[in-house]
């Protein structure tokens, strides 16, 4: 959902989440830089090389929590959903072809959590290429909310948001 500024015209997103077409909970109140600068992040990690993880879907930015987006009131309660997503390096059973030897390997994983206003959960455990076609997905609707790109200005209003994120 696009957020407008006095004159009605959109410059950042909030998401709403849904479950089952019901609406799940209201979130990250102008978000769109954050998750921007994160997709480029998590396309940048992929693309490095990093000896402890060898694997790209291992791969994250440096940062144990990725997002953590609130649901506040005006008043600054904490109500009507969260979404967060955190990094956490899990074992992983790797079996051999043949017989019962195998061995463990320390995989990087998101964890992405949505809670709705009901204090229902949902989790989902992520490589960081699903991580990132996620969260380029959400980064296309948003500027398809926004609309199209306006004057001479290359940038989408989502990238030119993450130089000023407190833009009203």
């Amino acid at each position: 959902m696009a957020c407008r500024d006095s004159v009605g015209s959109p410059y950042e997103i909030t998401l709403q989440l849904h479950r089952d077409g019901a609406l799940y909970g209201t979130v990250g109140e102008r978000c769109g830089w954050l998750l921007t600068r994160l997709a480029r992040g998590v396309a940048e990690a992929r693309a490095g090389q990093q000896e402890q993880w060898p694997d790209p879907d291992d791969r994250f930015p440096d940062d144990e929590e990725l997002f953590a987006f609130r649901y506040r009131t005006r008043k600054g309660i904490v109500s009507g959903g969260e979404l967060r997503c955190q990094l956490r390096t899990i074992p992983i059973w790797v079996p051999e072809r043949r017989g019962p030897a195998g061995e463990w390997k320390l995989a990087r994983r998101a964890f992405l959590e949505a809670w709705g206003g009901g204090g229902v959960g949902m989790r989902a455990v992520l490589t960081s290429a699903e991580l990132g076609a996620f969260v380029d997905g959400l980064v296309a609707e948003a500027e398809e909310c926004l609309g199209p790109k306006s004057g001479n200005s290359s940038r989408t209003p989502i990238e030119g948001a993450e130089r000023s994120p407190g833009r009203r």
